[in-house]
């Protein structure tokens, strides 16, 4: 009866493709433990290094005492919803200067839920080739047509407009802001250019710029001063705030449809009051103290040769990317190989992540050791 998902999984392990739960022992500050070692974290999303600080959980607790449970059992649209799920989305809305704010489970939770309610039948969206999948399986689930341009690609982009804009009603052009596998940055100032010219929605993924870039933290649209040239901005809270869910922000109207239309939060228990009181309270307290660590941590990401915090080391065959993470684990480093389909088959590579705590002299160690690192031919 199961044969066939068995040969499944018999040809990616023979493919260097076969992916497996990894029990770690624990983490602490810049470095997990696994395995009885101590390795320097390259794998994280925990950018500011808020999530897994006991000294910050103490303090965030200490504040606010018992005011918050730790389950909320209810859809926001039924019982969901308390005061403090108002007050974050009313500080996201104010941080912005946006009209309005909606606060989902996690970014696959909100951007699944824009991208599959945003383009109903005569509406189309055109999305960057490399887009994260969350937009993708989003896009696959809506009633819309939908268009992938070449990566970063304005010009490719242009040119579909010109040619299938005129064929649809509504028309959404999504990117995101810092791409998640490669790094690079979204041209957004073409992508408004050609939203004004052809009519378009623009929404823009802030996942991995969110807490990072920008004075405030609030993303790349922030850093250029386009925010209120984006109709609607996705960002989370489970990545550089140290805590969980997402976030929509943008024009009213959108917000509101999204309210409604929306399943992946129709449908979903909310999360608990105290996970959404630690995120408020982090961006009140802790993320304005972050600006020169967050400089800094830039800085040393462009030392790597990227546009960010996020260095793709693109090695190509599976299993070379996995004797490579082999190797660095041996000399106390934790990378994990990012394969297809997460990647474009043939481009199987590293993707060290950067946070604040990680030092210059950290990156000089790992460049020797990278430099020094002969794989088999």
């Amino acid at each position: 009866m199961f044969d066939s998902y068995k040969n499944i999984l018999e040809e990616l392990k023979s493919n260097s493709h076969l992916r497996s739960i990894s029990n770690f022992e624990r983490k602490e500050g810049k470095f997990i433990y696994f395995n009885g070692k101590q390795l320097l974290n390259l794998s994280s999303n925990n950018y500011l290094n808020f999530a897994d600080n006991k000294e910050i959980t103490q303090e965030f607790l200490d504040a606010v005492g018992n005011e918050y449970t730790f389950g909320s059992a209810s859809a926001r649209l039924l019982t969901g919803t308390l005061p403090i799920y108002k007050e974050l989305e009313n500080l996201i809305s104010s941080l912005f200067g946006t009209e309005k704010t909606l606060i989902f489970n996690s970014g696959y939770h909100a951007n699944v839920g824009i991208n599959s309610s945003i383009a109903g039948i005569g509406d189309v969206i055109f999305s960057d080739k490399l887009n994260h999948a969350s937009i993708i399986d989003g896009m696959q689930l809506s009633r819309g047509k939908f268009f992938r341009y070449k990566h970063n690609d304005t010009e490719n982009l242009k040119n579909l407009l010109k040619r299938e804009r005129s064929n649809f009603k509504n028309a959404i052009i999504v990117s995101e802001s810092v791409f998640s596998m490669d790094g690079d940055l979204a041209d957004i100032e073409k992508l408004v250019y050609l939203k004004k010219k052809y009519n378009c929605i623009l929404v823009i993924d802030e996942a991995h710029a969110f807490g990072v870039f920008g004075e405030k933290g609030l993303g790349v649209c922030e850093q250029l001063g386009l925010i209120k040239d984006i109709d609607l901005i996705m960002g989370t809270f489970g990545k550089s705030i140290g805590s969980v869910g997402a976030f929509a922000t943008g024009q009213k109207v959108l917000i509101e449809y999204l309210t409604n239309k929306a399943r992946s939060f129709i449908f979903s228990t909310s999360l608990p009051p105290i996970n959404i009181a630690f995120t408020k309270w982090i961006i009140e307290n802790k993320l304005p103290l972050t600006h020169e660590k967050r400089l800094n941590m830039l800085k040393l990401g462009k030392s790597m040769g990227s546009e960010s915090h996020i260095i793709p080391v693109i090695i190509g065959e599976n299993s070379k990317t996995v004797e490579l993470c082999e190797i660095l684990f041996q000399n106390g480093y934790f990378t994990l190989p990012i394969r297809p389909p997460t990647v474009p088959v043939g481009t199987s590579r590293l993707r060290l992540s950067l946070t604040t705590d990680i030092t210059e002299k950290d990156l000089e160690i790992l460049k020797e050791v990278l430099n020094g690192i002969s794989l088999a031919k």
